[in-house]
C-alpha cells in the first residue's frame, strides 16, 4: 500500500486566536477537494483546542509541537502525552532542531519522549538533521545515524506502523536556504535504509519520511518528485492559507 503524502504545518510561536480563526476559515475551501494526501496542523499549545474545534467537518489532522515524557507530576510549564490525547491531538513533533538547539534537549530525552508518545497512542514526527558546520565537515550521514540510533532506541517494531520522521537540515530552517533535491533524496534514503536494517522491510516501507527546511510552494513539487519523500514539515510557508494550500496541492 503506497504511503499517503503528509503536509505538516509547524506554526511554531505564531498567531493569535483571531489569526487562527482567519486561517482555518480560509484554508479549507482551498484544499477540501484533496483526498490523496493528508494535512496536519501543529499550532502553539494555547490554540490546540481552537484548531480542533475549527477542523470539525474537515479532514485536517491535529498535532502539537512538543511534550514532556511524564504522564503527570511537578513539572511546571510542561504538557504530558495524556493531556495532548485529551485535547484531540493525533500527532506531536519531537526533537525539532529548535528544541535541541535552543532548549538543549538531548538524544536521551528525545528517546524518552518517543517511548511516552508510542505508549499513549499519539503518532510522533521525529526530526533529525545536521548543523551547517557538521555538513561542511561531511558529517551529515554520521549525525543522522547517531540521532536515529539514540532517538529510536528500544522502540518496538510496532512503533513504525504509523511513525513519521522528518529530515530537517538545520542550516536550511528559516534561512531561505534549502537542500538540493539530491541531498534531500540521499538523506531520506539513508534514514529508510537505517530503519530497514534495524527493524525490517515492513517498518521501512510503512514509515513516512518528510523533508523540511525552507520548503515553499515554488520548490515543493521538486522535492515530492523524489523517490521516497513522503511529504514536508513546513514552518514559515505554512502560516498563510494561500501558501499552505499551494503546498498541499503542489
Amino acid at each position: 500500500m503506497p504511503r499517503k503524502p503528509l503536509i505538516a504545518a509547524n506554526w511554531k510561536m505564531h498567531k493569535t486566536s483571531a489569526e487562527v480563526r482567519s486561517f482555518m476559515s480560509a484554508v479549507w475551501p482551498k484544499v477540501s477537494d484533496i483526498t490523496d494526501r493528508e494535512m496536519l496542523i501543529c499550532p502553539p499549545f494555547p490554540y490546540i483546542p481552537l484548531v480542533d474545534e475549527l477542523r470539525k467537518s474537515t479532514s485536517i489532522l491535529l498535532g502539537a509541537q512538543n511534550l514532556y515524557f511524564e504522564e503527570k507530576g511537578a513539572f511546571t510549564g510542561e504538557v504530558s502525552p495524556p493531556m495532548l490525547k485529551d485535547l484531540g491531538c493525533e500527532y506531536v513533533i519531537i526533537g525539532h532542531s529548535e528544541r535541541r538547539g535552543i532548549f538543549g534537549e538531548s538524544d536521551e530525552l528525545i528517546n524518552s519522549k518517543m517511548h511516552a508518545v508510542i505508549k499513549c497512542g499519539i503518532i510522533p514526527v521525529l526530526c533529525v538533521g545536521e548543523r551547517k558546520e557538521e555538513r561542511e565537515k561531511n558529517l551529515t550521514e554520521q549525525i543522522i545515524l547517531k540521532q536515529l540510533e539514540k532517538n529510536l532506541k528500544d522502540l518496538p517494531e510496532t512503533a513504525f506502523e504509523k511513525m513519521v520522521i522528518a529530515y530537517e537540515p538545520i542550516w536550511a530552517i528559516g534561512t531561505g536556504l534549502n537542500a538540493s533535491t539530491k541531498d534531500a533524496h540521499d538523506a531520506i534514503a539513508l534514514i529508510r535504509e537505517f530503519i530497514h536494517s534495524k527493524y525490517g522491510d515492513n517498518s521501512a516501507q510503512k514509515t513516512r519520511i518528510l523533508y523540511g527546511g525552507s520548503v515553499k510552494p515554488e520548490n515543493m513539487k521538486s522535492y515530492m518528485d523524489q523517490e521516497g519523500i513522503d511529504g514536508a514539515l513546513v514552518g514559515g510557508a505554512s502560516l498563510d492559507p494561500d501558501s499552505y494550500s499551494k503546498l498541499v496541492k503542489y
